[in-house]
């Protein structure tokens, strides 16, 4: 069984990554809560290191390995809790989890049908069964910070588009100024501004 995988990205999907390891390529499926944290986890070299969770989805007359990554113990915790809940399984929670974990924990928890069945693949019925079957039994997953961290990132993500339209408008190339941005957000993680951006690619480009 393969628990834990680090290789290197070559190619990115809305719900997947390949990644290679000594020249050969392992698919790993990700949930869309995971996939939204991905980029502040890769290491400059290109390489991630992921929990893995692994099992075989059988249909007709084939058993297909099937490889589901995530960024921590935790967070794999909270997966094989939600698929405990008779009907879900892993396909079925891999859609489903959208959404922060700590949010959908905390929803579990408070009993929130409406949040619960807005989860893709999730109706009303099911979404009873699954506060039915896990509140009260998932409180220490309500306190992952990835709401937080996906807070920070829109707001990064609005600051370099600003960044990239002033940039534009100076008649740079869409591509340079996009490396320029990244450069810039990647050494300083706490800038807060469009202005703070631009005079940190500004700094970068006097210096070299």
């Amino acid at each position: 069984m393969i628990t834990r995988i680090c290789g290197k990205i070559i190619e990115r999907g809305a719900n997947c990554l390949a990644i290679e390891i000594a020249g050969i390529s392992y698919k790993v499926l990700m949930p869309a809560a995971v996939m939204q944290r991905l980029d502040e986890n890769i290491n400059q070299d290109g390489t991630i290191s992921l929990i893995t969770f692994h099992y075989h989805h059988i249909e007709s007359s084939r058993s297909i390995p099937v490889l589901i990554g995530f960024l921590n113990e935790i967070e794999k915790d909270f997966f094989e809790t939600f698929i405990t809940v008779s009907g879900i399984g892993p396909r079925a929670a891999l859609k489903a989890l959208n959404k922060p974990m700590s949010l959908i924990a905390r929803a579990i928890d408070e009993g929130d049908v409406v949040f619960l069945k807005g989860l893709p693949g999730i109706g009303e019925q099911r979404a009873r069964e699954i506060i039915a079957k896990l509140q009260n039994k998932v409180g220490r997953f309500g306190l992952i910070q990835d709401d937080r961290f996906k807070e920070e990132s829109a707001k990064s993500k609005d600051i370099a588009e600003e960044a990239l339209a002033v940039l534009t408008q100076l008649e740079y190339k869409k591509q340079e100024a996009l490396k320029m941005i990244k450069k810039a957000l990647q050494e300083s993680g706490d800038i807060q501004t469009t202005e703070e951006l631009l005079n940190k690619v500004y700094k970068q480009k006097k210096a070299g």
